[in-house]
């Protein structure tokens, strides 16, 4: 599974790094973002000798191909992927719970999406309980990096959560949240962990090594979680983390998973 995981990942490193480094215009970038999706569909429709590998990115797209031939992965998920990276050059505000959710959809998703087809696995309730998942671990990140987005000028919580506390960007630009925002950000935790709950699942339903590796995945994600949580009224001036202290407990909880819950 490695090496197709791998060039999985190193086709959305580029497609992401297309999208958030340098100092290039958004319409720039999309441009950069769709020259790269057009030669991955190249690729597949083009005979494998016959691919350039004259450079780093030319193996990539060789390798990524490779792999979608393999399994036969639906090309609309790294579709999907640069999609979201796209909207990542344009979008800065959300309104709405609905809107961060599709973004996640196509930003998070797809990877476990993609990992349990390279495993083998094509079940329409692990594909469920895999989107629950990774949606919690991109929700997770944005609380986890809530100050670092504000002053990149990015707000991942949804206007629509905010409003309705009484809570304004006017604070944030301040440097004063205050409480309102610490009960937004408690929301926003609330709703995280209601995917990573139904994210247990697809925990539970692979065998072998990827199960350990979902398990401590599920498992690190909650910690960095209630760590946002413990911080929530600081997460605009310090980023809650994990450190070698936390390996320990989150070995022994992959090991000792209840599947039950």
């Amino acid at each position: 599974m490695r090496p197709h995981i791998a060039a999985v990942y190193a086709y959305a490193r580029v497609a992401d790094d297309l999208a958030d480094e340098g100092n290039a215009p958004a319409d720039a970038r999309l441009v950069q973002l769709a020259a790269w999706q057009r030669r991955l569909h190249g690729a597949l429709t083009t005979s494998p000798s016959e691919l350039a590998q004259d450079d780093h990115e030319d193996l990539i797209i060789v390798a990524t191909a490779n792999t979608i031939r393999s399994f036969d992965l639906p090309v609309s998920l790294f579709d999907d992927l640069v999609s979201a990276f796209g909207q990542d050059t344009t979008t800065t505000r959300y309104d709405s719970w609905s809107a961060v959710l599709d973004y996640c959809r196509r930003s998070a998703n797809p990877v476990g999406r993609l990992v349990l087809r390279i495993a083998g696995i094509d079940d329409a309730a692990l594909d469920a309980s895999s989107d629950a998942l990774c949606t919690a671990l991109q929700l997770t990140n944005f609380w986890q990096d809530f100050g670092r987005d504000w002053r990149a000028g990015r707000l991942y919580v949804p206007r629509e959560v905010y409003a309705a506390l009484g809570a304004t960007e006017a604070q944030l630009h301040s440097g004063s949240p205050g409480p309102l925002w610490a009960r937004a950000i408690d929301e926003c935790i609330r709703v995280t962990n209601e995917g990573f709950d139904r994210g247990r699942a697809v925990c539970d339903g692979v065998t072998g090594r990827l199960r350990y590796e979902l398990r401590f995945t599920w498992l690190g994600g909650r910690r960095v979680l209630q760590r946002v949580h413990e911080r929530r009224d600081r997460v605009l001036f310090e980023r809650p983390t994990l450190g070698m202290a936390d390996v320990p407990p989150l070995v022994w909880g992959a090991l000792a998973w209840n599947p039950a819950g």
